[in-house]
Order: structure tokens, then sequence, then C-alpha cells
């Protein structure tokens, strides 16, 4: 076996061993995609379960956090959006933006994006009371404060990145490790600045390494790994484990709209684009007809997160209740075509027991 195979093995066994994993697969904390029964099934087959918190109150977060603990030992991850700093408002750029949602959807009202953000203190207190194995972050670092705070409960923290600077500022704020997202990812880029999200995009196997010899701790690989072959090329490139969104989004747990699963398993790479027309952070998802409507020459420019997403709000519920892909946020990675339908405790064994068979 290469040394380099012997490397992978070793780092990858002190990761589960430091987690009290059985493999070295976790979740992707998926706002909105992220139910419990997916963590429970992830959590049983050895891996770590994950909650995209940033929707939801603290009373949810409580019940999401008791309804896995419940079903499961295993441990699990739960992520906030650092926030960012109050929108800057242009009445003319919404009004653009609700006259052309008004053609996709029902129409918005003026007063749409005046959209309250969520209590971020209080969300964090709900997760110091939750008290999971790992708190994670994206679009940013935690407080020197709530770090410290979180560090004496004895839980530890991972910080997504999108490029090597994101991973040093991470590391010297004390992160456990970085995750560190390629963008091949589906759903939203994880950079630190918004308006450089689109500017600074690096595809996995580019960041992957570079990250692993700039930092000192573990790094999580995200971002287009779908099947063993992706897992093991990850842990070649020197991640200590790996991070799966859109490759479990198909499976029974996750509880997906049939519609949208079904334009997951038909997504080939460059049927996905990254765009800000629905929150106002850039995403990856499926190129919807309204994806691509919006990225066209003369569509508006979107208006900034949090306003965007307040005011696509009425297009997307409506095209959830009538099983339209062409409407919905349909979140995607670039190798969606690689999910399987299939139980994700059987999916994660599976996923690492292939991974196995190819680095020996």
């Amino acid at each position: 076996m290469p040394i380099s195979h012997h490397t992978a093995f070793a780092r990858t066994e002190a990761f589960c061993q430091a987690y009290d994993l059985r493999v070295p697969i976790l979740l992707a904390p998926m706002a909105g995609a992220c139910p419990a029964s997916l963590s429970i099934a992830v959590a049983n087959a050895g891996g770590l379960g994950a909650c995209g918190a940033l929707l939801l109150k603290p009373a949810a977060i409580a019940k999401w956090v008791s309804e896995v603990r419940a079903a499961t030992n295993g441990g699990f991850q739960i992520n906030l959006w650092i926030p960012d700093p109050p929108p800057t408002r242009d009445e003319t750029v919404e009004a653009a933006v609700r006259g052309f949602l008004g053609r996709w959807g029902p129409a918005v009202e003026a007063a749409a994006g005046d959209v309250a953000p969520m209590d971020f203190a209080a969300q964090c207190e709900a997760l110091l009371q939750a008290g999971p194995a790992v708190i994670s972050s994206i679009m940013g670092v935690y407080p020197a404060e709530f770090v410290s705070r979180m560090k004496s409960r004895g839980i530890r923290w991972f910080a997504a990145v999108t490029t090597v600077q994101e991973a040093l500022e991470a590391e010297a704020a004390g992160a456990d490790a970085v995750v560190a997202q390629g963008m091949e990812a589906g759903g939203h880029r994880g950079a630190f600045e918004a308006a450089r999200a689109e500017a600074s995009m690096v595809g996995l196997f580019s960041l992957l390494p570079a990250v692993v010899d700039a930092v000192q701790i573990p790094v999580i690989a995200t971002g287009g790994i779908a099947d063993g072959r992706g897992v093991a090329a990850a842990l070649i490139l020197g991640a200590s484990a790996v991070q799966i969104g859109t490759g479990l989004l198909r499976t029974p747990e996750a509880k997906l709209q049939p519609v949208w699963a079904d334009a997951i398993s038909r997504s080939r790479p460059e049927a996905t684009l990254v765009s800000r027309a629905f929150s106002g952070r850039a995403g990856r998802s499926v190129a919807t007809a309204y994806a691509r409507a919006a990225a066209a020459p003369g569509a508006p420019p979107p208006a900034p997160y949090p306003v965007q997403r307040a005011l696509t709000q009425p297009m997307r519920d409506a095209a959830s209740r009538a099983g339209d892909i062409d409407r919905m946020q349909a979140w995607c990675g670039q190798s969606g075509a690689l999910a399987q339908a299939r139980p994700a405790a059987d999916l994660v064994r599976d996923l690492w027991q292939d991974a196995r068979a190819m680095l020996r």
C-alpha cells in the first residue's frame, strides 16, 4: 500500500476517534433540508448528523435535538450563519424585483422585503443549551466570547471556508477543524464576504490540498462528493473526513419533494448554476427556468440577503405547493446525478466501504 494510503487511513482513524465516529462521513447542515430522520440515519450508520439551524428559533432547535437524541446515541453538528451587516435597501431595485417575480408567481407586496433578522444571540444560546458534539459556522467566524463559552462546555467548532485565507482566519479564531467547501457544492456558498462569493470560486481539488498545507487542524472536504471515488480522492488529498449534502438528498430519510429529488437525479454538472436570485446570497441550484431567466440580460439585479429571500418567498411557496420545479429553490451540487435513492444508513456504510476498497 502506498504511503499516502497509510497516511489517509491514519488521519481518518484519528478523526473518527476524536469525534466518536465509525465512518468519516458527515451530513452537511442544510437549512430547510435536514430533517431529524436524516441525521438519525447517518448517525446510526456511524457518521455525524447535522442541523442547518439558520431559520430555526430556539424552541425549534430544541425540538430537533430532542427528536434526534430519542432515536440515536450518535453525534451531530448544529450550524448557524454568521450574520451579514444590515442590508442596504434600494426601493427602485426592490420594485423591479417585485415586478419580475410577479411574472413567476403571486404578486409581491411592497412591504414583503421588510423582514426581521433571526435573533442570532438567542440561537447561539439555544446551541449551547443543546450541547451538540459540534457547533459549526458558515459565512464567517463566531465572536471570541461565544467560542470561549463553546469550548468551556467541551463543544468543538467546525468552520466552513471557501479559500485558504478564510481557513487561516478560522484557525486563528479557534476552530477545531475547517470544512473546505469547493465551488461544486450545492446550496449557499460559505464565503466570509458576500460580495466575493462568485469572484473566489475554487474547485475542491485545488482548494483542499492548499488548505491542508496551510493549517494545522483537521480539514473536512465538501462539494461534489457523492460516491466512494469522491470520498477516496478527498482523503488522498489530505482530508480527515468528508461532508456530503446533495449526495444524501435522494434518500427517503431526507423527505425531499419528489420533483426536486428527480431533478437532482437528472442534473449533469453543467446543468447547475450559482445565482443570487433566490436569497440574495450566492448559491448553487438546478438551472431551472426561473434561475436562468433571473441570470439573463435585462433581468433586475437581486436585492441583498435576506431581502431577496423574503421577496421570492411567495413564488417559492406557490411552486412548492404545485410541485413546479421551474420556480422552486432546488439547491443541487455539481455531482447530483451520483446521488442515490437508497436508505441513508446503507448509503453511508457503502460509501465508506467503497472508499476503503479503493484506498487499499
